[in-house]
Order: structure tokens, then sequence, then C-alpha cells
């Protein structure tokens, strides 16, 4: 098995560059590709600690934007006066709160969530925080909005893509360069959410 390395060029970068943790080039180099995020854009952040994303969405959106993070984990430090977070489970928030805390719906729906990994299930716990990803899209996306959510690949991974796919015009697989070499993690970046009739 090919062995991890923790201090690689990624990380080196986060520290010069003033990010939390080596995920914002992940964040950069999704949006570099696909366009996510544009200025004056709302974006919601679950899983947000350490806070990364948030950083880099603040950037992308910039002063004329909101971003709005949760995690079951608090993100210490300073943020950009257009970024709001809570600690809070993502599996128990409605999808209202976050859209109150916003002042309305959101263009972008960001998850780097990911299980405590031990080796069992991993790929299944995953794909439930994925499941419950879409079901926050479907309460507080704007129409036509997009998403990106990281997933570990497996079994399960065809079915997710495909159900995400139905409910956005743009649905595909994107492994960022910053996502370590030996990890299974993928992000379904999705564009252009059509809203499920009620």
């Amino acid at each position: 098995m090919p062995r991890r390395t923790l201090h690689d060029e990624f990380f080196k970068r986060a520290k010069q560059e003033g990010y939390r943790s080596r995920a914002a080039f992940k964040l950069t180099q999704i949006n570099d590709s696909k366009s996510l995020i544009k200025r004056g854009d709302t974006v919601l952040d679950l899983g947000c600690a350490p806070g990364a994303w948030l950083q880099v969405a603040s950037e992308l959106v910039g002063p004329s934007g909101r971003v709005v993070g949760i995690d079951l984990n608090p993100c210490k430090g300073a943020f950009d006066a257009q970024v709001t977070h809570r600690v809070g489970d993502a599996f128990e928030t409605d999808p209202e709160e976050l859209i109150e805390l916003a002042g309305g719906r959101f263009d972008v729906i960001l998850s780097d969530m990911a299980p405590k990994t031990s080796g069992v299930n991993d790929h299944e716990r995953s794909i439930a925080l994925c499941q419950r990803v879409l079901e926050v899209a479907i309460g507080a996306l704007k129409p036509t909005g997009h998403l990106a959510m990281k997933v570990f690949e497996g079994g399960m991974y065809k079915d997710l893509l495909d159900s995400t796919a139905m409910i956005f015009t743009q649905t595909k697989g994107f492994k960022p360069k910053a996502s370590r070499d030996v990890s299974r993690e993928m992000y379904i970046v999705a564009k252009g959410y059509v809203p499920v009739p009620r």
C-alpha cells in the first residue's frame, strides 16, 4: 500500500497562504474547473470545520456575498464579515434554519463532510452523509443552483451519482489534484438544480 505523505505540497502551501487546512486547494481546484461559485453568491458549507472552505468561499463571493457554515465542531478564529458559522448537526438542522441564517436560499451548497474512518462501512456512511446533503439541497437550494459534495468511492457510488443527476442538469465526478493519491475520496459536482415537484 502506498505510504501516506502528511506534509505534502498542499499542506505546506496552506500554512504559507494562511488557510486552515490543505482542503482549501480542493475547493479552489473544483471551482477553477467547474465554475460553481461567483461574486455575490450565497453559499452553504456543510461540515465546515476547521474553516478552510469557508475561507475560500468567502474570497470567491466577495463582500457582497454570504457564506454560512455548520459543523459538529466549532471553527476557531476570525473570518470575513460575510461568513456566519454555527455548531450544529446537519442531520438534525432544518434547511429552513439555514435559509434564515443566510437571509434566503443558497446559490451553492458545499460538503466536505466525511465519516470518521474505521475501515468498516466507511463507504456506506459516506453515502449516508451525501444523501443528507441532497435532502438539504432540495430544501435550501435555489433553482439552477450548484452543489459539490465529497464521497468515498465504492459500490454505491454510481447509484448516488444517478440520484444526484435526477435533480441537476449536469452531474459529474471530479477528483482534485489536492486530494491525496491514496485517498478514495471523490467529489460529485452538480450544476443546474431542478426543484423537485411537491
